[in-house]
Formats: C-alpha cells, sequence, structure tokens
C-alpha cells in the first residue's frame, strides 16, 4: 500500500475512544477506512460513542469494543471481534498506555506491576495477535514516548515500562516481514492531553513546553499524521521508533 489513502482497509485502534486515539480514528475514516475503536472502561465508553458517531458521519463502518488489555484474552478477543465488524486488520495501531511520575523510593510494587501490565504487556500481547490477525501487507503501530531519549527523574515506571517495546517492534518488524507486515513505534514528546497534566506542575509544565520548538507541547494534531503516513507511504519504515516530538529529545 503506497498510496495517501486507506480506502477499503480496516484499522483497529487500541485506545481509541479519545485524545490522540480519537483522532486518529476519524482521520483514519476520512482518509477511506473502516475502524474499530477499543477502549478501556465504562468512564470513556461516551467518548468511543462519539469517536464511533464520527466515523459513521464521514461514511465509514465502525464498531465499539471495551475490554481491559493487560488480559492477553481480551486482546485475542479484540481482535476477534473486530475482525468479525468491520473485516480483516490492515492496520493495527496500539495507543493504550499509563503514566506515573514518582520516585523510585517510593513506588509500591502494585504500582510498578499495573504499569508494566500496560505499558509493556499489553503491548506485547497486542503485537502477537497483530501478527496472527494483521492481513499482509499490513500495518502494526504502537505509541510509545519520547522520555525513552531523556536522561530525567520521577518517570522510572513509565519509560521503564515502555522501552521494551522498542525491543518488541524490532523483533516483530523481523518475524513479519515474510508477510511485508511493517512494526513501528512513535515516540511522541509530553503531549497537551489530560493524559500528560495530572502528573506535573505549573512549572514543569512551562520546563517541558521551553524544550521543543516554538515553546509549546506536543499536539495530537502533530502525531496523527505520522501514524497515517506510517500506514500508507511510510511502509517501508519498520523496526524503528520515530522520535516526533519538536526537538524535545534525541538519542
Amino acid at each position: 500500500m503506497t498510496d495517501r489513502t486507506l480506502k477499503g482497509k480496516n484499522v483497529l485502534i487500541a485506545g481509541g475512544a479519545k485524545n490522540l486515539g480519537g483522532l486518529i480514528a476519524r482521520q483514519a475514516a476520512e482518509a477511506g477506512a473502516d475502524v474499530a475503536i477499543h477502549y478501556n472502561s465504562d468512564a470513556s465508553r461516551g467518548d468511543a460513542e462519539e469517536t464511533l458517531a464520527a466515523v459513521r458521519d464521514a461514511g465509514r463502518n465502525g464498531v465499539i469494543i471495551q475490554g481491559d488489555l493487560t488480559d492477553p484474552a481480551n486482546i485475542a478477543r479484540l481482535f476477534t471481534e473486530a475482525t468479525s465488524a468491520i473485516g480483516t486488520i490492515d492496520v493495527a495501531v496500539n495507543t493504550v498506555g499509563k503514566v506515573l511520575r514518582k520516585p523510585i523510593v517510593e513506588t509500591t510494587e502494585s504500582e510498578y506491576d499495573e504499569m508494566f501490565d500496560v505499558n509493556a504487556k499489553a503491548a506485547y500481547f497486542f503485537l502477537q495477535e497483530a501478527g496472527k490477525n494483521v492481513a499482509d501487507d499490513g500495518k502494526v503501530i504502537t505509541i510509545v514516548t519520547a522520555l525513552l531519549g531523556a536522561f530525567t527523574d520521577g518517570y522510572s515506571t513509565y519509560a521503564g515500562g515502555k522501552s521494551p517495546v522498542e525491543h518488541f517492534t524490532r523483533a516483530a518488524a523481523k518475524e513479519f516481514a515474510d508477510r511485508r507486515i511493517s512494526v513501528t513505534a512513535v515516540a511522541p514528546g509530553p503531549m497537551d492531553t489530560p493524559f500528560f497534566y495530572g502528573q506535573e506542575t505549573p512549572e514543569r509544565v512551562e520546563f517541558h513546553k521551553s524544550q521543543a520548538m516554538g515553546g509549546q507541547l506536543t499536539q495530537i494534531e502533530d502525531i496523527a499524521p505520522i501514524v497515517r503516513f506510517l500506514a500508507t507511504e511510510g511502509w517501508w519504515i519498520t523496526g524503528q521508533t520515530l522520535f516526533a516530538n519538536g526537538g524535545y529529545t534525541t538519542r
């Protein structure tokens, strides 16, 4: 698939109800795709329904599917239900993540377990099911974090939980290559969403802004087109982590 559109394709988005995932879902529909929208809990069902309505307003078919993706059985069910509703998945995007800013000496075992379950385990088994279910010539894209290239405090379990995804991505890219499935990760800078603000003080927010072009945080509108590019013309990029953060950090 080398064109700019997703016409006739089927896209599954984990965490697709709102924020970045919701925008990716809307843009996929505008580009011609049918869309399966995953959401985690009842608290985000309303957002999922709004995003589904936008997909349908764009003239495309869609479905919403709930599930806790820290349980691999729910990931398998997600792919099964999505395929049943819209057809074989061509593009699978995982935006699921959980952030925690807390010193190592204060982090509990349960917090550690939850962070790695959400950020690493769910990502691993999403890739596993994508490898089983995504069509030949498909695309698999995971959202990680620019903190993978940062030297900072406080985010040991968030950046630590996301860091294995780079290794998962590289392995999957090799293992799925004979079917021409590209596998990539995108590492945004701190994004201007509620996901970010709950962890930071106003002073630290201003510091994060100062580290990128224009003195601003990453916008979801900066990242969604990159995902769309990877799902179309950018298919030759595989096994890579793309640091899309306005110069916030690199390696």
